[in-house]
């Protein structure tokens, strides 16, 4: 089916978003948005919409967010590469994705970074202009979306454009739930068009093998403007980053020659991939004043939101640091294995409240710290998580659902009734790190199979 010009419709969540612009607009960029309407709350809506404006996929929209932020803005807070809210709409030397979505939807730069609605209206308008470039006029064939997103997350290299583009379709393919938004799984088989030539990041040669210093590492070198080879100190510290931005964007963003940062590995939320971008004898630009005696770990993520640590992730980077320490003899604690926020001279918050440093550390030291024993989901929305399992004890937190958790034993205390079930087993979690411990599911699950009691 061919397509015209499209003119977007003033839909509701387009006409909350114009009707703040011209306020919008004199903020300074720190600034957050006074009280938002509903509607740029409204995660599901917004993507619909967006969707319907510009004929773009609603699967590809999502998937395209939930890859670059979980379905988070953050506040309007910007990445490390200058991107911001759901879509990572960027504005860098390499990356005009902000400026692209101001020209064609109209709307400022203050509106698109902070107002959600208004972050995937923009994105959806910039996907929609790369689709018309791309000659795209089978809008519904999710597979030939795939050169458009390459070309949404203006990667560094075309390896790293393959790595972006197949976790969107990875994304699409298991479905998300998450933020209150919901896609079903979709079997799709990429149309890689010129992709389809280009060998995925993680290929291994000869040369990469002798480069990584972590032998389960990817060689994918940072620009050689962002770092120093050589070393003015013996190494005695590792240092524990968030990435503030994805994996693929982050190998990118140090490929950039004007990004003027870099770590030495980079590891991924889903599976605990690990990329080596700075080999270990040169001095990566990562802690300031710090970098000379230092090795820098990125972690994929963002520091306010705990999706992103996952076990997998934990595994692999402790596996990272461990072999580190024992070649390098540094000693596996907390003096030398440290946060970024923890370094001298150095503003940054990472890893932040949500890193569980007991397990981190449990793991660094060749233990198994508390072993998921079941892994479920919560359901619903307002899970709460109790102190003790009794409907009088305080609440710990409140998990959005539905949430992945890892419990460790059952204990039976009051009866729990919600949608239409009612049990008295209570789900202990795994120990938090210190920050939450005995704590309990306000969940009515039945007692399941496996799981010994407390």
């Amino acid at each position: 089916m061919g397509k015209t010009a499209r003119v977007p419709r003033m839909s509701g969540l387009l006409a909350a978003a114009a009707a703040g612009a011209l306020a919008l607009s004199a903020l300074p960029s720190n600034a957050a948005p006074s009280e938002p309407t509903r509607a740029s709350t409204d995660l599901a809506t917004a993507f619909q919409e967006a969707a319907a404006t510009y004929d773009v996929p609603r699967e590809v929209l999502v998937g395209v967010g939930y890859a670059e932020s979980h379905l988070d803005g953050h506040n309007g807070l910007p990445s490390q590469a200058g991107g911001y809210g759901v879509m990572h709409l960027v504005s860098n030397n390499k990356n005009p994705t902000m400026s692209q979505a101001t020209k064609l939807t109209g709307l400022p730069v203050e509106k698109l970074a902070k107002n959600t609605a208004a972050n995937i209206l923009g994105a959806a308008a910039v996907l929609d202009s790369y689709a018309d470039a791309a000659k795209l006029t089978d809008r519904s064939n999710l597979g030939k979306w795939y050169e458009v997103i390459a070309k949404y997350s203006h990667s560094a290299d075309a390896p790293t454009g393959r790595l972006y583009t197949d976790e969107v379709y990875k994304i699409i393919g298991q479905g998300v739930n998450a933020a209150g938004v919901t896609t079903e799984p979709k079997k799709v088989t990429p149309d890689r068009g010129a992709y389809a030539k280009v060998a995925p990041l993680g290929t291994r040669t000869p040369t990469s093998v002798a480069a990584v210093d972590y032998p389960g590492a990817i060689w994918n070198a940072a620009s050689t403007s962002n770092y120093r080879v050589g070393r003015t100190a013996a190494i005695s510290t590792i240092v524990i980053h968030v990435t503030q931005g994805s994996y693929a964007g982050t190998i990118s963003w140090f490929k950039n020659p004007s990004a003027q940062v870099s770590a030495h590995y980079v590891i991924r939320s889903s599976d605990g991939q690990v990329t080596q971008m700075v080999a270990e004898k040169d001095t990566a630009w990562h802690v300031r004043t710090e970098n000379p005696y230092t090795i820098g770990i990125e972690h994929e993520g963002w520091v306010d939101q705990p999706s992103w640590f996952t076990d997998a992730m934990y595994r692999s980077s402790a596996a990272v640091t461990r072999n580190i320490a024992d070649r390098r003899g540094i000693p596996k604690d907390r003096a030398h294995i440290r946060g970024h926020s923890e370094m001298p001279n150095n503003d940054h918050t990472d890893p932040g409240p949500n890193w569980n440093w007991n397990y981190y550390m449990e793991l660094v030291n060749g233990g198994n710290p508390n072993p998921p024993t079941y892994n479920f989901t919560t359901y619903g929305t307002g899970v709460r998580v109790r102190s003790a399992p009794s409907l009088s004890a305080s609440i710990v937190t409140t998990l959005p659902g539905p949430t992945q958790v890892f419990v460790i034993c059952q204990v039976q205390g009051d009866p729990v009734t919600a949608e239409g079930t009612t049990n008295n087993w209570w789900a202990k979690l795994r120990d938090q790190g210190g920050y939450m411990t005995n704590i309990y599911i306000d969940h009515p699950d039945p007692k399941l199979p496996g799981v010994p009691e407390c």
